[in-house]
């Protein structure tokens, strides 16, 4: 297992590095040129800044039983047809239960955001100390889980 962590302004990426070190799991943080980013711990893959870049060199690593950190629906889709695990910032599980919901949600909340002649938005509300917790407790969760059910599948456990 692996975690690999769409970085580009991703706020839980020391989060992520404490847990995974905790658990001696390997780590990856992706990142474009316009985010770079430098770490003890994980290797940093950084892509040219192109759309989607990041999203595709990640996807095109991942594996089964992967685990992958973003904010990105479509990225978390595609990760979990490969068999991988994926979290959200906020510490939501992205599932094959789930994913369908929020991909259509995204695709209606853009038709309506291109329909509005308001272009001004609100940015999301800032990040807290409980949404710092909460991703931690949901992530550490999920690697459990995941170690576990890949040692089953392996049988070591």
């Amino acid at each position: 297992m692996q975690i690999f962590v769409d970085a580009d302004a991703c706020p839980v990426v020391e989060i992520v590095e404490t847990i995974a070190e905790k658990y001696n799991i390997s780590t990856t943080l992706l990142c474009d040129t316009n985010h770079i980013l430098y770490s003890d711990y994980s290797e940093v893959i950084v892509v040219s800044a192109g759309a989607d870049a990041v999203d595709y060199k990640l996807i095109s690593i991942c594996h089964k039983w992967d685990v992958v950190v973003s904010q990105d629906y479509g990225v978390a889709a595609m990760a979990l047809g490969k068999g991988a695990y994926a979290i959200h910032q906020s510490g939501k599980w992205y599932t094959n239960e789930n994913i369908d919901q929020m991909l259509m949600e995204r695709h209606l909340n853009k038709k309506v955001r291109r329909s509005s002649h308001k272009n001004h938005m609100k940015g999301p509300r800032k990040r807290t100390e409980e949404d710092d917790v909460r991703f931690a407790q949901s992530f550490e969760k999920l690697i459990l889980m995941a170690k576990s059910k890949e040692g089953a599948q392996s049988g070591t456990i």
